[in-house]
């Protein structure tokens, strides 16, 4: 492990996307993105994600510089095409759009196309929390979910993130995959060189799967396989559900806005070069006023979230958390103490350096 400090990283990110012709802005935002995603603990989508980046920027089916076009507009809604450019840039316009919507009309959903990857899901629906409102955030991703009694990859881990402000309290803030686990974490393992729990994946023929190189390699080659939906193998302890919200998700985020679906995203052209992968993302934004008074409504959710916190606890736990808490806590930790990196992530992020020909953090 090696620990960097947190503006160190970002602005070497930056530097990196600036020299693959990324607009300064555009990479401050992708960079603050994988930085938050670190903060927060989910170093999954963090800076070891720069790699992606680089190298679909390099390939071409990222844009550096994608032109966004509104595709179609209500009052509250629009459909965004986002020119095959970075996710995190055109999620960030999507969810000021919407909250710029809500904030004239209540109510503000956002739909987008034809774009990449956007890291974590909470940091678009955290953006409504400076306004007071609730943000809702989705996207679906490459194939990785098997759906239940399937033994292939069909649909992707499919986050969604809702953020709910509140008076006193932390803001509720959940960010999850619909899977029992993202890939990002199966990456993790592999690194560590790590066996994968039972009932986080399959192999190509439907079995439980405890090597994660070999999930890796069967998920990214489409080989059979892949990771579980949330709930695990089977109806008995729930698969089937997380299975529907994956799909939910997929409908939400790809079926709307005209974005590829399942199987058909990341496609090839007939040399198998990588074309864009054209997945969407779908961004809400309320007002609370629609709904009630928001003093009202902000001090009930502070009496609900300190009831489920000094509820009885389970022997041996001395603390029961809200959605969000731990991730917060985890921010101030690794801004005073830095960003800790494996190895492995250390030795990739000098490699990228050296390749453009810059300083490494």
């Amino acid at each position: 492990m090696r620990t960097v400090p947190a503006n160190d990283l970002l602005e070497f990110a930056k530097a990196v996307l600036i020299r693959l012709g990324v607009p300064e802005e555009d990479a401050r935002i992708v960079s603050d993105v994988l930085i938050q995603a670190d903060l927060r603990g989910i170093d999954s989508h963090g800076i070891a994600r720069l790699r992606r980046y680089v190298k679909g920027l390099k390939e071409g089916y990222i844009k550096p510089e994608a032109e966004i076009k509104i595709i179609r507009e209500t009052p509250v809604t629009a459909t965004l095409d986002g020119g095959a450019g970075l996710g995190q840039v055109i999620s960030v316009k999507a969810m000021e759009l919407a909250i710029k919507k809500a904030r004239e009309n209540f109510l503000g959903f956002v739909a987008v196309r034809n774009t990449n990857h956007f890291g974590i899901a909470g940091y678009y629906s955290m953006m409504a929390l400076k306004e007071g409102m609730i943000g809702i955030s989705t996207t679906n991703s490459e194939v990785c979910i098997v759906p239940t009694f399937g033994a292939r990859a069909m649909l992707g881990t499919n986050p969604i993130s809702i953020a709910v402000p509140t008076l006193k309290e932390r803001p509720f803030v959940l960010d999850m995959a619909t899977s029992t686990v993202p890939v990002g974490k199966i990456e993790v393992y592999d690194r560590l060189g790590k066996s994968l729990p039972e009932g986080w994946a399959v192999d190509e023929y439907g079995e439980s799967a405890r090597d994660p190189a070999r999930v890796i390699e069967n998920v990214y080659g489409h080989k059979g396989g892949g990771l579980l939906p949330l709930g695990g193998l089977e109806e008995e302890s729930g698969g089937h559900k997380g299975y529907g919200l994956a799909l939910v998700v997929e409908i939400f985020s790809a079926l709307l806005p005209g974005a590829l679906y399942s199987e058909l995203v990341y496609p090839f052209d007939e040399e198998r070069r990588p074309l864009p992968p054209n997945i969407g993302h779908f961004f809400g934004a309320m007002r609370i006023d629609a709904f009630r008074e928001p003093e009202e409504f902000r001090k009930d959710m502070d009496d609900l979230l300190r009831r489920l916190k000094n509820s009885p606890k389970r022997r041996g736990k001395e603390r029961i958390y809200i959605h969000g808490e731990k991730e917060m806590e985890m921010v101030r930790l690794r801004e005073k103490e830095g960003i800790p990196l494996l190895d492995r992530v250390v030795r990739d992020l000098k490699d990228i350096a050296r390749d453009l020909g810059i300083a490494p953090p």
